[in-house]
């Protein structure tokens, strides 16, 4: 008998709706913890195949272009491999000099700390067995946080393999993408195609925003004084890609560099100007060129970058907005822009 419009369902059918809807979000909360443990337990392979999943998709564009010129796939898949190669190669080359500039200086931002500690001690009397447990303390922290010789070999096999898997990815992506969205179907294969056009058209900004922010920042610290600024221009450029925690790190690699180079006032100039900049480029820059289409929620970007770096590490981080991104257009998109592609094609 089937119940009037307008009133209850009867107590037992509204208790076996509930059962079943409690069994439904029980099993998807299943499902998601599996799926999170399987990309944790398979970091090692996932994370590269992601990361060139996601190059792949960044240099969609190029491969488009090659495509109008007439030119073989195998042809703009490996010029797409030789310059993922290239620009690897350049970044651990502008990388290399800051990592080991702040390794180098951290023995002297330790003696800047023990003696801000000493003066301390001599203000406040009775804290000098506190200040030679924290002595103590923080030389054993940096030894135990210092890698070895022997870590650095235990590693290298693995970085190098992980980035064959990146780059092979990478290559047998741009390869055979076609033959994948045709496999797919044409309503998939055009929904697909859009999220992609509009994480290149994404990431092409923002590496524009960010390259004008490391110039400007090279420039800054080039009138400061401090040393290498072309580097540190660079590792503004490489680190803003990471939003919230990249020019964390920066500012706090900024402020290790003021407190090597200058003294009083003048240590929180670098880490200063830094935030100055980068608060133009957030605020001002980046919302007029990336536009209100692909404005996302702050709070949903910074738990995607945190969940990516809790998940993979640094290129967690990498693959996190770029998924956002692609995951948001994709399940956002219009009808409308779904004909504009395909007008785009034809």
């Amino acid at each position: 008998m089937a119940t009037p419009v307008g009133t209850a369902p009867p107590m037992g059918e509204r208790i076996q709706y509930d059962r079943a809807d409690l069994r439904t979000i029980c099993l998807i909360v299943i499902a998601v913890i599996a799926c999170v443990s399987a990309l944790k337990f398979g970091q090692a392979v996932l994370a590269p195949v992601v990361l060139g999943l996601t190059l792949a998709t960044v240099l969609t564009p190029a491969m488009r272009v090659m495509a109008r010129l007439n030119l073989p796939h195998v042809v703009g898949a490996l010029g797409a491999l030789v310059f993922a190669i290239i620009a690897i190669g350049l970044i651990a080359f502008w990388a290399g000099p800051i990592m080991m500039e702040l390794v180098n200086a951290l023995p002297r931002v330790s003696d800047h700390l023990r003696e801000w500690m000493s003066d301390l001690t001599l203000a406040l009397r009775g804290l000098e067995a506190l200040e030679g447990q924290l002595a103590e303390s923080g030389e054993e922290a940096m030894e135990e946080a210092m890698p070895t010789v022997i870590d650095a070999l235990w590693l290298a096999p693995n970085i190098m393999a992980q980035a064959l898997i990146a780059l092979g990815t990478l290559f047998f992506c741009l390869l055979t993408r076609s033959d994948i969205y045709a496999w797919l179907g044409r309503s998939t294969s055009r929904r697909l195609s859009v999220a992609d056009r509009a994480v290149s058209h994404y990431f092409v900004t923002i590496a524009a925003v960010n390259a004008s922010l490391g110039a400007a920042v090279a420039m800054a610290l080039m009138v400061m004084g401090v040393p290498d600024p072309m580097i540190w221009g660079a590792a503004a450029f490489l680190l803003n890609f990471i939003l919230y925690l990249g020019p964390a790190v920066m500012v706090v690699s900024l402020l290790i560099a003021g407190m090597t180079q200058f003294s009083g006032g003048m240590v929180l100039l670098p880490p200063a100007v830094f935030l100055l900049l980068n608060l133009i480029e957030a605020q001002f820059v980046t919302p007029t060129f990336v536009g209100r289409r692909l404005s996302l929620n702050p709070l949903a970007v910074f738990l995607a970058i945190v969940f990516g770096l809790w998940l993979w590490g640094p290129v967690g981080g990498i693959v996190a907005l770029p998924i956002l991104v692609w995951s948001y257009v994709l399940l956002t998109q219009s009808h409308e822009e779904e004909q504009v592609f395909e007008e785009r094609v034809a």
